[in-house]
């Protein structure tokens, strides 16, 4: 359904890549898919397509650009996996708010062969789901969905800075973010008024990957069912 594009680099001389899927008719809003860190992979553009065919702009954009661009990859090979490893531990994630807002600024312009749309969203999973939540933080995007994001709990001091509705999905047996920090970000983000927590209990970090061992179809069907209607009261 989708198609390759570029997108100018916010402060930057540099273009990166992009999927963009259109919906068959007038996008009722613009939906920013922030990957895992396996790249713009065939479960990204798949998350992209079924947001098209709910009626939305939906583009993902190449986090790992500045330094492996274009990469794909797959969490159930152990050799992709651990070079997967390697691109977190060497990515910025600074840059990536950069490229979220890159992404606003191109959508709601109309620079991605569609015409220009003013509500945009953003929905992350794992790098990406911190990536939504530093968005939420620092953009003015208009609403953001995190699944089993990462290092969340060492940003907590941004959270006054949330003007805008944030959920965040979270496995309770996710192996990457444990108990304590689990319960730092309830205590943080519990009282939020623009925030909205869902505990999955006894799930693991990436249960709602769209293929994959990963996948837990109870639990991705609630989250997804949960997030499409959560974007659907703030976004249209």
């Amino acid at each position: 359904m989708g198609e390759m594009t570029k997108i100018r680099a916010f402060d930057e001389d540099a273009m990166f890549g992009a999927y963009v899927a259109k919906p068959a008719g007038e996008a009722k809003a613009a939906m920013i898919v922030i990957p895992e860190i396996f790249g713009v992979n065939p479960g990204i553009r798949q998350k992209c397509d079924k947001w098209a065919e709910a009626g939305y702009l939906a583009v993902a954009i190449d986090i790992f650009w500045r330094f492996a661009p274009g990469v794909e990859l797959d969490p159930d090979i152990e050799d992709q996996l651990q070079e997967a490893f390697g691109y977190f531990g060497q990515y910025e994630p600074n840059d990536g708010v950069m490229d979220i807002e890159a992404a606003i600024h191109a959508i709601r312009r109309g620079e991605l062969g569609a015409p220009a749309v003013q509500k945009v969203g953003c929905v992350g999973y794992c790098l990406g789901g911190r990536l939504a939540y530093m968005a939420a933080a620092r953009t003015d995007i208009d609403a953001s969905v995190g699944y089993y994001g990462v290092m969340i709990d060492t940003m907590l001091n941004e959270s006054h800075a949330i003007a805008k509705p944030l959920m965040l999905h979270i496995p309770t047996a996710d192996h990457f973010v444990g108990p304590e920090a689990q319960a730092a970000i309830h205590a943080e983000l519990d009282k939020h008024p623009k925030v909205v927590l869902h505990d999955y209990v006894g799930l693991d970090h990436g249960f709602a990957a769209e293929m994959g061992n990963r996948r837990n179809e109870e639990g991705a069907q609630l989250a997804d069912s949960r997030t499409v209607a959560f974007f659907h009261e703030h976004l249209g």
